[in-house]
């Protein structure tokens, strides 16, 4: 039988002569069946005593002579004992458990979630602050990445990726929260070992120091008076951050804050337990200064029920403004301030606690405007709230912020040893 020519191979092409195949010799067949714009080379052998084939390309692939030696190629590899045939199925097969193994397969990002929605979202006071950690440093390094391919390298790459950027504090959460997300997805049976098993604080972002970074009344004229200067920075966001120092609270005490908790007839914040770190409910008294903010505050809020209602729809739709919103604001202020050292919004509290003290102030009462628990047997007898002390203390503080903000002469009188 002769053997094929690419000339004839393109006359039967360009006439549209189909057929079920044509033998090339050496058991190399070209196929143009009917339906088939471009005919195809097939490859028969026999194996094992039964009849075997195996499609190689079509003709726009493999020319003439390329399929030729390919159908070579297999043919040596029949005659050495393999089934050419049965490997591709197997490659086939191979690839298609692939496909559906990767089609259910549960990623990173997919198991932080699982474990927000079960343990964090309504166990949490502030479960927005774990979600901040997903979203921001968690998912974009490994979010994407099946749980079992997870490996240290790809831990230790997140970690020393928020390390570079200066925020070793922030490297050590995200290994702590990352650990407890595999360790939930083993107690789920999802799998086995976890990456961040060989990983100490020491590998993220090291033994944290306690911050003793505190703003002097120069500092805080600066500050005060640059918020209402800078672009971008809110009249919202200027009255969250004087809040913030004049109530000595945490951030998410006030960020978390409905408006049922205020009596502002009797000027009186009623911070429920359920929503203070310690567990121990307190009413805070609001000095006039702040009693004006809250109720410019009220107005800006439109009803709503939050205290800092979210300003656009957020991701699990929290109603209120996330903790990352007001460093975000404070970025904006501190670089106007180029030659004021760096402050974060924790360090808001021990500038509040050290102008209390400045101000002479008792130190029992300055703890208690902080919420902190008297230490000590003292601390488990007196059960005393001060609260008339208290609110001696804010207002006396809240006209020092007053006056810093105005530029006026530091003469706030301190209190006297006998009133407090």
């Amino acid at each position: 039988m002769a053997k094929l020519t690419d000339l004839q191979i393109r006359a039967w092409i360009k006439s549209g002569e189909h057929f079920a195949g044509r033998s090339d010799g050496g058991g190399l067949y070209l196929c143009f069946p009917e339906n088939y714009s471009v005919p195809f080379w097939r490859l028969r052998y026999r194996f094992a005593g039964k009849q075997r084939s195996l499609v190689i390309g079509t003709y726009t692939e493999l020319s003439l002579a390329k399929a030729r030696a390919k159908a070579k190629e297999q043919s040596a590899r029949v005659a050495l004992g393999y089934d050419v045939a049965g490997e591709k199925q197997e490659r086939k097969a191979e690839a298609l458990r692939k496909m559906e193994n990767e089609k259910h397969a549960l990623r990173v990002s997919e198991l932080a979630v699982e474990y927000f929605e079960r343990q964090i979202l309504n166990r949490w006071k502030h479960p927005d602050i774990l979600r901040r950690r997903i979203d921001k440093d968690i998912n974009p390094a490994i979010g994407r990445l099946r749980i079992e391919e997870v490996k240290p390298r790809h831990i230790d790459d997140m970690l020393q990726k928020i390390v570079q950027r200066g925020a070793p504090t922030v490297a050590n959460d995200v290994l702590r929260w990352t650990r407890r997300i595999f360790d939930y997805g083993i107690r789920r049976h999802m799998l086995e070992t976890n990456p961040t098993g060989a990983f100490e604080i020491d590998d993220a972002g090291g033994q944290e120091k306690s911050r003793e970074r505190w703003l002097s009344r120069e500092e805080l004229v600066r500050f005060l008076q640059a918020m209402p200067m800078t672009k971008g920075f809110s009249r919202q966001n200027e009255l969250t951050m004087k809040l913030l120092l004049v109530f000595c609270c945490r951030k998410m005490e006030l960020c978390g804050a409905r408006w049922e908790e205020f009596d502002l007839d009797e000027a009186v914040w009623h911070l429920p337990a359920e929503r203070v770190k310690n567990g121990d409910a307190i009413d805070i008294p609001i000095p006039t200064p702040a009693l004006e903010w809250l109720k410019e505050l009220l107005q800006m809020s439109c009803n709503s029920q939050w205290v800092l209602p979210a300003r656009k729809m957020q991701h699990r739709m929290i109603p209120h403004i996330q903790e990352s919103t007001l460093p975000v604001a404070l970025s904006k202020v501190k670089s106007n301030l180029p030659d004021v050292p760096n402050f974060t919004i924790h360090d808001f509290r021990r500038t509040a606690r050290s102008h209390l003290a400045a101000l002479g102030v008792d130190p029992v009462v300055a703890e208690r405007c902080l919420n902190h628990k008297i230490k000590g047997v003292e601390g488990i007898y007196n059960r005393y709230q001060y609260y008339d002390e208290r609110k001696q203390a804010l207002e006396l503080w809240a006209d020092l912020l007053v006056s810093l903000e105005r530029g006026e002469g530091y003469n706030v009188m301190p209190l006297m040893k006998g009133i407090v």
